[in-house]
């Protein structure tokens, strides 16, 4: 195996419901290199989006250790640690949403544009990354003039332009009609495939699951708890 982009060791979560401890996560550990994917799939509950919160530093797990293109990651949480989560998250992480995460009151080419300068990236490219993905037509439209596909397609293109190591999806798909879903999961798939960054789907979707070369099933592990 290639070097590891991101590595998950003896991760464990837990929360509080009731005032009783609910275990979401106990003891994962897996590895992803460059240009591989990883489906997590699982019944609502088992702990998906938990995990894809973790691997981005949105949550703290309670043990073991996450290591982001040599970043690690431990229990601890001080200044240090969210400095350096803030600095993957705005360079070497990109998050996709099951609704697309645009800024209303910019045009999709100017959300694009700015989510690649923050990833400190030079203007220029913008209306090429949503030509690649079948909306350049659409770039000076606003995020309520196109349609739910389109605006997904979009926060790919955002995603993308940042050149990021990992990609962390959640429910890319989830609000889309099937036909819809298809051609946004073939966009995604295929431009993760040319960029070779590694990619980690969170899915109830078992056909898309079954595109990604590892699956990862948290209702098998016999996890519980809140998604």
């Amino acid at each position: 195996m290639a070097d590891p982009v991101l590595v998950v060791e003896r991760l464990s979560k837990r929360f509080s419901s009731g005032g009783q401890p609910v275990t979401v996560l106990t003891d994962l550990s897996f590895n992803l290199a460059k240009g591989e994917s990883l489906a997590v799939v699982g019944r609502s509950g088992s702990g998906k989006s938990t995990l894809l919160n973790l691997l981005c530093g949105l949550q703290v797990p309670d043990k073991g250790n996450i290591t982001v293109t040599g970043e690690s990651f431990s229990e601890s949480v001080n200044s240090d640690s969210d400095a350096r989560w803030t600095e993957l998250r705005r360079r070497s992480i990109g998050v996709v949403f099951q609704q697309a995460n645009l800024m209303p009151a910019l045009s999709l080419e100017d959300n694009v544009r700015l989510r690649s300068h923050l990833a400190g990236h030079a203007a220029g490219h913008e209306r090429g990354w949503l030509e690649r993905l079948g909306i350049g037509a659409e770039a000076d439209r606003y995020p309520d003039q196109v349609s739910g596909g389109q605006a997904q397609r979009a926060a790919l293109a955002m995603v993308f332009a940042m050149a990021p190591a990992v990609i962390l999806a959640d429910e890319p798909t989830g609000s889309l009609d099937r036909n819809t879903a298809d051609e946004v999961a073939d966009c995604l798939f295929a431009m993760q495939r040319d960029s070779g960054c590694a990619l980690v789907l969170a899915t109830h979707d078992r056909e898309l699951a079954s595109r990604c070369d590892h699956l990862l099933d948290l209702s098998a592990l016999h996890l519980g708890g809140t998604d």
